[in-house]
């Protein structure tokens, strides 16, 4: 087959891409944080059950918050609670929680659970010519996001903090009007050293 003939053949591929769209082609990116809770309902009502100065350890992990064995609960020392509930001078410590307060100057013993589960999608969609060829790339993502901080003292829970998104919604349209050598800059800069 000639060049010309194969040239013409990615014309018209090109063309009929560029006039139906073909989102299809698009890809998807579907980034999900492992956790025993599908919903962001799920893992608020398991949240919702932890009963401070009530809910021990053990009731923890019964509950899916144990950091050593349920993915991405993180393990949080007192200098981390510390960090998180005192972030600048402006906070003292005579304005937190009486329970937090008493946690913190039982340094070793007080610690924390930090669980971010998350399931997010993002989809590009729009033209795909365009978007292959970086002049304009849209995506929507969409989802769910839940934050919690559980404070132990001594193996119980003296404390416990909640938020998040129940519903990401999310676009971005990027547009690039040098297309595939809008980097170029860039990949040149990081080649020369």
């Amino acid at each position: 087959m000639s060049k010309h003939r194969l040239f013409f053949l990615f014309c018209i591929l090109l063309y009929s891409v560029s006039m139906t769209g073909c989102a299809g082609l698009l890809p998807e990116i579907k980034k999900t944080t492992k956790s025993p809770w599908k919903t962001f309902d799920e893992a608020k009502k398991s949240f919702d059950l932890i009963v401070p100065e009530k809910t021990t350890k053990e009731e923890l992990k019964l509950l899916g918050f144990d950091p050593f064995e349920t993915p991405n609960v993180k393990l949080i020392t007192y200098l981390d609670i510390l960090e998180r509930f005192v972030p600048n001078q402006a906070v003292q410590l005579e304005h937190l929680h009486p329970q937090v307060r008493a946690c913190l100057e039982a340094k070793e013993a007080c610690i924390g659970y930090e669980v971010k589960p998350t399931n997010l999608q993002s989809k590009r969609y729009g033209n795909a010519v365009l978007d292959l060829l970086n002049f304009r790339r849209k995506t929507i993502t969409s989802g769910w996001r839940f934050d919690a901080v559980i404070v132990l003292n001594e193996e119980v829970v003296i404390y416990k903090l909640w938020g998040g998104e129940p519903n990401v919604l999310e676009f971005e349209d990027k547009k690039n009007p040098l297309g595939p050598l809008q980097d170029i800059g860039r990949v040149l800069k990081v080649d020369n050293f």
